[in-house]
């Protein structure tokens, strides 16, 4: 396929091609994760890939050889990628997911207004990553978390201009259980050699990462209820509608958040002391 065929065009089988009659290579799946998981995988990424060994591993890379990188200013996108595997921690789901999460870019390539663009290689890429890792005989639950890191990887993007409470929620969301690989994906996605920008990426980040704890934490709070809701209150005290159920909602609150679940009985003793001092 050229880089300007659409994504899902029908295309002749070709090398880059997971075996069409469902055939798995876990041989050469256990081959890439050697590689991947050395602390140090950048000597034996590129002698994999200067041998025309990685062209039977993952065919695909060798097209982001020859596609440039205007972004982070690499030579080509396949050093980019290289050089963002090797920032990350020698854990097989994220190493295998910086090595493809620029996968579908050459499928993806247009030109407009004189500058290229590749729109939704992200989500391309989740669909290649999946068929590839798929055909290299990688565990079903390996490949999903794989597949989504790569859908996910770009949702970063314009963060700097301005994200509200809902969309950093639905972000943390989106992400789930791998969010702290996702963030740890697009903190090491930034390669280029501007130190300026560079930190500004990394301070967005942490800015990002804050906000999602203290939604979270926010969440949590609203979320709780004291042992009593206000009915039971005022039948318990004898009184009506009023400031005093909320405070001494308020009151319970405190009292759960600093001891736990207490028993009907004792919740009910502390409120008549609550409500005793108060009289």
């Amino acid at each position: 396929m050229s880089g300007n065929d659409a994504p899902d065009t029908p295309h002749q089988a070709s090398p880059s091609d997971p075996p069409v009659d469902g055939g798995v290579d876990r041989s050469a799946g256990e081959r890439l994760t050697a590689i991947l998981i050395e602390d140090d995988c950048v000597p034996g990424l590129w002698a994999s890939i200067d041998s025309g060994e990685m062209d039977h591993l993952v065919p695909e890379l060798s097209a982001l050889r020859m596609e440039q990188d205007p972004i982070h200013r690499h030579k080509d996108v396949l050093s980019h990628t290289v050089a963002v595997v090797a920032k990350t921690d020698a854990e097989i789901s994220v190493r295998l997911a910086a090595l493809f999460h620029d996968i579908a870019k050459p499928r993806t390539r247009s030109f407009d207004h004189g500058g290229v663009t590749f729109r939704h290689h992200e989500a391309v890429g989740a669909r290649m990553t999946r068929k590839r890792l798929t055909a290299l005989g990688y565990p079903e639950g390996l490949v999903e978390d794989v597949a989504e890191l790569v859908r996910l990887s770009g949702r970063f993007k314009g963060y700097a201009e301005g994200w509200s409470d809902a969309a950093v929620r639905r972000y943390a969301r989106d992400a789930g259980p791998l969010l702290g690989r996702l963030n740890h994906l697009i903190r090491c996605d930034c390669t280029t050699r501007n130190k300026a920008r560079a930190a500004g990426i990394q301070i967005q980040m942490d800015d990002l990462e804050a906000r999602i704890a203290e939604l979270a934490e926010q969440a949590r709070r609203d979320a709780e209820r004291p042992g009593m809701d206000g009915e039971a209150i005022m039948d318990h005290l004898g009184i009506g509608p009023g400031r005093e159920v909320g405070e001494a909602l308020a009151y319970l609150l405190a009292v759960k958040r600093t001891e736990g679940e207490l028993d009907r009985s004792e919740l009910e003793g502390r409120l008549d002391a609550w409500w005793a001092d108060r009289t």
